[in-house]
């Protein structure tokens, strides 16, 4: 209980995750200081989040081979496996597993909502705050999910608005009855006014059913805030323009580094100035994604 009390209040090395310390303490327990069989924890962590990945994946999109690309992906990636190769980032592997288990159990209340599902869902999700405070996202995916592929969102109906561009027949079909041209058109001008607001409402209600969520990560955001004050100092005496830089350069830097990874460091050091070449070079592949997922939104 002392272990226990201790995890819950200490901001050990400027981190709070009981989950991710309990997890040590119990390897310490079982194994003492030897170090094999804490790797060896991490890597049986590890296949079962591949293995629960996969299934999560494949139960809420039916997709066979695309989801066992997306676990293979996560099981083998060189930027991924780092977390399960050093014992020391132990908090990636809970993390993972209390998130996936979180999106399973969401799964399943979106399917049936009850409260009984709703709190599992919420614990997997307080389990995984608790092992790594970057969880503090999932709320968000939850709502990405909700669009797709969990379709919780009031859409118009595609189908009315394809019978609407079409001008060949008079008359069509719809659902064993013949319906005047006039009247689908009609029917499609009416869902289209009506669908911002089946949206905007839509996406309110699903916000506000993950408002206990979004709690827990203003509350996790604080505890994180004070457990990493010193540790954040030095980065804020950098200048503003050099701060924005890097994160820019970070970002484009790491998308190549998942697309090719190679010359792989445990710690990628700033040095000196950052060249205006290279924020422009970062800006470019990252704005022409964002056009170009902008312009086939409606497509696809």
């Amino acid at each position: 209980m002392e272990s226990v009390k201790w995890v819950l209040t200490s901001t050990q090395a400027h981190n709070w995750h009981p989950s991710t310390w309990l997890s040590h303490m119990l390897d310490v327990q079982l194994f003492g200081l030897n170090a094999g069989w804490h790797h060896v924890t991490n890597l049986i962590l590890h296949i079962a989040n591949t293995i629960l990945l996969f299934l999560v994946f494949y139960r809420m999109t039916k997709g066979l081979w695309q989801s066992a690309l997306v676990a293979a992906l996560f099981a083998l990636h060189p930027l991924h496996v780092e977390s399960v190769a050093r014992t020391s980032k132990r908090k990636d592997v809970p993390s993972a597993l209390f998130s996936i288990l979180t999106i399973g159990a969401y799964s399943y209340y979106v399917e049936r909502p009850v409260l009984k599902r709703y709190l599992a869902t919420l614990l997997f999700f307080v389990l995984g705050i608790m092992s790594k405070p970057m969880v503090v996202t999932l709320p968000f995916v939850l709502i990405l999910l909700d669009y797709w592929p969990l379709g919780r969102f009031q859409l118009p109906d595609p189908k009315l608005a394809d019978q609407e561009k079409s001008t060949k027949p008079a008359k069509r079909k719809h659902k064993g009855k013949k319906i005047s041209k006039s009247e689908i058109i009609e029917t499609s001008q009416k869902q289209r006014t009506t669908a911002p607001t089946n949206l905007w409402s839509s996406l309110a209600e699903l916000v506000r059913e993950k408002i206990p969520f979004f709690i827990v990560s203003a509350i996790s955001c604080v505890i994180t805030i004070v457990a990493q004050k010193d540790a954040t100092y030095s980065v804020s005496e950098l200048p503003l323009g050099y701060r924005i830089s890097n994160a820019i350069v970070s970002y484009a830097h790491y998308l190549g580094k998942m697309i090719l990874p190679v010359n792989l460091s445990v710690f990628y050091l700033q040095l000196g100035k950052i060249p205006a070449w290279q924020v422009f070079a970062a800006i470019m592949p990252l704005t022409f994604i964002t056009i170009l997922v902008i312009v086939v939104a409606k497509k696809f």
